[in-house]
């Protein structure tokens, strides 16, 4: 990893978890925020705090966009779906340039962090590593079919599709590991039977019922929603699912994730400007669901005093977005590559 000198940047910042506008100069000192002061001359540059996916199945780029038709189940489910073939027929080395394609476009839209449901047991956590080292975008590896043992913790389908749930889950909180369920993705049937194992995060909800979400919020868990790829997926077809108005106004904790690759480019830019078209959340809520999946890798994605800094530099001359009266809905809706001049995300 690079070492470098402590620097420090000016601009208009996106400051803690309230996303406050401030012009200020950002000082950094191996990886960590050392100061935050007001800055007195006319900022040229937006200052925000790099994204985290909170969802991702990264082995599947592989089959992008392969033209396929099926339900839900005979699409994905494991472990004879379309993709779980497709992998097991896939050399090694090209799941892993396939997967390292996919972080580096993940980087290059501001992503700093995703979790990932890693397939292919141990084998598939050790082709993820490879892929992405070196890389500035940290994963969390959330494997399956034994990978649990030796990543960050256990992504579990449906709780239906998995015959040994009770054991995967033991296992891994003998050991301290995260538990992420799929759940209510394409009906609410499996959300209870998750529920029940106090999971540290649950992924779609697409179909969760109020009753859920209630039990969801009152436990504290966090929900990664991945809207268009529920559309795709045709398990979505209007604004109410996922419920992510309910799940706001119930003061639940909202994760932004893309899903699988094969159908959708792991690109926060655009899904937070899908969210924000079709299901009319407050940008600053979903500028929220695109940070705080960092928590997953133990910081808060906030620039804050005494955080690791991870952060984009934003040139908004380089095209109208100069004009923004408020950086934040403009962030959501209208940031594309080309005006992030830096991504400054792991320097230390």
């Amino acid at each position: 990893m690079q070492q470098v000198a402590p620097y420090t940047i000016t601009g208009r910042a996106l400051l803690g978890e309230d996303l406050e506008e401030e012009d200020v100069a950002i000082t950094v000192s191996g990886g960590i925020v050392t100061a935050i002061e007001p800055y007195r001359g006319t900022p040229e540059r937006w200052i925000v705090p790099a994204f985290f996916n909170a969802h991702t199945h990264l082995g599947d780029t592989v089959a992008m966009d392969l033209p396929a038709r099926g339900s839900l189940a005979e699409l994905v489910k494991p472990p004879d779906g379309l993709k779980h073939r497709i992998l097991a027929a896939t050399p090694r080395a090209e799941l892993v340039r396939g997967m390292r394609s996919s972080i580096t476009t993940m980087i290059a839209t501001g992503t700093a962090g995703f979790a990932d449901f890693r397939e292919g047991g141990a084998a598939g956590v050790a082709a993820i590593r490879e892929a992405a080292a070196g890389l500035d975008c940290r994963p969390v590896i959330l494997g399956r079919e034994g990978g649990e043992r030796v990543s960050d913790g256990a992504g579990i389908s449906s709780v239906h599709d998995v015959k040994n749930a009770e054991e995967v889950v033991r296992e891994a909180r003998k050991i301290g590991r995260i538990v992420a369920f799929h759940a209510g993705e394409k009906n609410p049937d499996d959300i209870d039977d998750a529920l029940a194992f106090d999971p540290d995060l649950l992924v779609h909800c697409t179909h969760a019922t109020d009753a859920h979400l209630r039990r969801i919020v009152d436990m504290g868990i966090p929900i990664a929603v991945c809207p268009r790829s529920n559309w795709l997926l045709g398990v979505a077809a209007s604004p109410a699912r996922p419920p992510i108005a309910r799940i706001l106004e119930l003061g639940g904790r909202l994760l932004l994730g893309t899903d699988n690759v094969m159908f959708v480019q792991p690109d926060m830019l655009r899904e937070m400007a899908f969210t924000a078209t079709v299901y009319r959340a407050p940008p600053k809520e979903i500028l929220h669901a695109a940070i705080a999946g960092a928590t997953l890798a133990g910081r808060t994605g906030y620039l804050e005093i005494g955080q690791n800094t991870k952060m984009l530099v934003i040139n908004p001359a380089k095209c109208n977005l100069s004009f923004s009266k408020d950086i934040r809905t403009t962030i959501v809706k209208r940031l594309d590559p080309s005006s992030i001049e830096q991504n400054v995300l792991t320097l230390q």
